[in-house]
């Protein structure tokens, strides 16, 4: 009687491929954060605002996402608030996703219906103004 092997087969559905690649992208993130200064130095100035003179949506993103780095919570959300918010919450989500998908679960995206719209317009416009306020 013949021995017969069965392939190994891994069941990832797309859900968890999406936990493990947000996941080891945040986790990268953390990794690579004691070198970002060095990194940001070689950033050049933004084009909006100096042809426009005005600062536009992502102005002092990269000095918000430095100050997270430096784990300088209050200096990150006074330099680009939506920007260190999201700084968080992709670092946050990813270890969550990560574990879900350890752990057998699935990450679901959001559907993008007209409210949760309504409210990242929002949130983009009212971060504009403080930076246009703030001269940032």
């Amino acid at each position: 009687m013949p021995l017969s092997i069965e392939p190994l087969t891994i069941d990832v559905t797309p859900g968890r491929q999406l936990g493990f690649f947000w996941g080891g992208a945040a986790l990268v993130c953390a990794a690579a954060s004691p070198i970002a200064p060095a990194a940001a130095g070689a950033l050049p100035s933004c084009p909006f605002r100096m042809l426009v003179g005005i600062p536009c949506l992502t102005c002092g993103g990269t000095r918000a996402l430095l100050a997270l780095a430096r784990f300088d919570v209050g200096a990150a959300f006074g330099w680009n608030p939506l920007v260190a918010a999201a700084g968080i919450l992709f670092i946050a989500g990813g270890v969550v996703a990560l574990g879900a998908a350890l752990a057998g679960g699935e990450v679901r995206t959001p559907r993008p219906t007209p409210l949760l719209r309504a409210a990242l317009v929002l949130a983009l416009a009212a971060n504009w103004a403080f930076l246009v306020v703030q001269g940032r």
